[in-house]
């Protein structure tokens, strides 16, 4: 065993201590946000409440307090407010000024019905401002605190035949959170592997094992290995890893077995999800009207070109639709007939076009394709079928998307980007099928107010990036 009881003891408690400075760094910024709120309910909004409420006097305080600080809690869990460490420092600004603003929203609606009328702002647009300025300020250096205490962690990189460039750019990109140290390949053989990991582990060299994308078959040992050492790994899964995610444990007598059910979502899941695309299509069409209207004027001022960019579209069996969007490219920007993703300053893009693009206005009459039962608000985005064959050609697994019905944004679109690579994209679209629940959907859409703020989710694709990896699955299946 490479870690004796000393060894392992130790690093145990480093990842409690870890954990524990993390809670305490978060709890800070969320007690500040909670000590503003605390004043202002105190000093001047209690008193715009309904005179028996502020009978309760201190436990009317306590529960006002309590009641706000979870609804704050919650909101920076789900957005990453409180990810500190593991996010880039912008975004984790940017994710609990984005919690906050939300907790305001329910807290204002709260006080509001208190006061039996629109409760006064001015001493509730102080308060926001304040909060959001101790984000701004507390984070950056809570974050630098952390990063000083537990500096990025040192990885050995496992690879096999495919380069291992493109992922160590990606692990380069937090340089904060991560550092390659050294990296090997696995056509050295097995023993050669295993003794690196043993001599970069004692000598400080690394503390973790990334497993890249190389076969099954020499990732097994290496998998057995680290954990029977109580190694820390990171690995790429395979599709099949992907799979078994959604998988049921059963027990026949005295065997486990796994049981993988051949529809991804149950009759009462079906009902329950079409429910909510009903409701809230129609809400958001009525809300969102005037938004059409104005987007719908522009993008016919603009060139005197048609409003709506019409397209054949594949949703759950491989069904075709046609998916309706407010256009954002010139007319001719397809006349040589052939399916291209928007790159980087791509000139096809209307002035118009950029603008609506970038906040997701062309995406709203989608809305109407909700509505229509062709789509759903979450679940992978529809690809067009000349897409899907040239997807399906070098990845077979690209039809698994379409075991569920097309969705508006999706597990791809809320961890991944524009540019995310197809095969990435796949395996973030099947975690989201296998994981499926009603609850993960109410979770996504949420997040999606998120991705639509967040520049990074709307970038295009590089001009040299290819669209479906050649090698993204060569290694899969062995």
């Amino acid at each position: 065993m490479i870690l004796n009881e000393e060894q392992y003891k130790k690093a145990q408690f480093l990842e409690s201590t870890k954990r524990l400075i993390n809670l305490l760094l978060v709890l800070v910024c969320i007690g500040l946000e909670v000590g503003i709120f605390a004043y202002h309910w105190i000093f001047h909004f209690q008193y715009s409440v309904v005179e028996p409420l502020r009978h309760f006097w201190f436990k009317g305080h306590v529960l006002e307090i309590s009641i706000y600080a979870v609804i704050l809690l919650m909101f920076s869990s789900m957005y990453g407010g409180i990810r500190l460490g593991y996010l880039k420092n912008s975004e984790i600004v940017f994710s609990q000024m984005f919690a906050t603003l939300l907790a305001e929203i329910l807290i204002y609606g709260e006080l509001s019905l208190m006061a039996f009328e629109l409760f006064r702002p001015d001493y509730f647009i102080y308060m926001i401002v304040e909060q959001l300025v101790v984000v701004a300020v507390y984070i950056p250096v809570a974050n630098k605190i952390y990063r000083h205490i537990f500096p990025p962690r040192k990885l050995l990189l496992i690879y096999g035949t495919r380069s291992p460039e493109e992922l160590k750019e990606k692990f380069e990109t937090r340089k904060d959170k991560y550092w390659i140290t050294d990296s090997i390949c696995t056509s050295k053989g097995y023993d050669a592997v295993e003794k690196r990991i043993r001599e970069d582990l004692a000598s400080g060299k690394c503390n973790a094992v990334v497993i890249g994308d190389i076969t099954v078959t020499e990732r097994r040992p290496l998998i057995k290995y680290c954990y029977a050492n109580s190694i820390r790994f990171y690995m790429l899964p395979k599709i099949n890893d992907v799979i078994l995610l959604g998988a049921e444990e059963l027990h026949v007598f005295d065997s486990p077995i796994l049981l993988n059910r051949e529809y991804s979502l149950t009759v009462e899941q079906r009902v329950i999800k079409r429910t909510i695309d009903i409701v809230f299509s129609l809400i958001l069409i009525i809300i969102t009207s005037p938004f059409m209207l104005l987007t719908a004027i522009a993008v016919k001022v603009c060139d005197g070109g048609p409003i709506l960019y019409k397209q054949i579209r594949c949703t759950r069996g491989a069904r075709k639709f046609t998916i309706y969007k407010f256009r954002s490219m010139r007319i001719d920007a397809e006349k040589d007939g052939v399916a291209r993703l928007a790159s980087k300053g791509d000139s096809r893009i209307t002035p118009v076009g950029k603008f609506i693009r970038k906040v997701r206005l062309d995406e709203l009459p989608q809305l109407f394709n909700i509505l229509k039962g062709d789509m759903s608000f979450i679940g992978p985005r529809p690809e067009r079928p000349e897409i899907i064959e040239q997807y399906i050609e070098l990845m077979p697994e690209f039809a698994y998307r379409m075991k569920v019905k097309a969705g508006l944004a999706g597990f791809a679109q809320v961890y991944g980007k524009y540019n995310t690579t197809p095969y990435d994209k796949l395996k973030l679209d099947l975690i989201y099928i296998e994981k499926y629940s009603i609850m993960l959907d109410l979770k996504l859409m949420l997040l999606t107010l998120k991705v639509l703020l967040w520049p990074d989710s709307t970038e295009g694709v590089e001009k040299d990036q290819i669209t479906a990896l050649k090698n993204g699955r060569q290694e899969d299946e062995k």
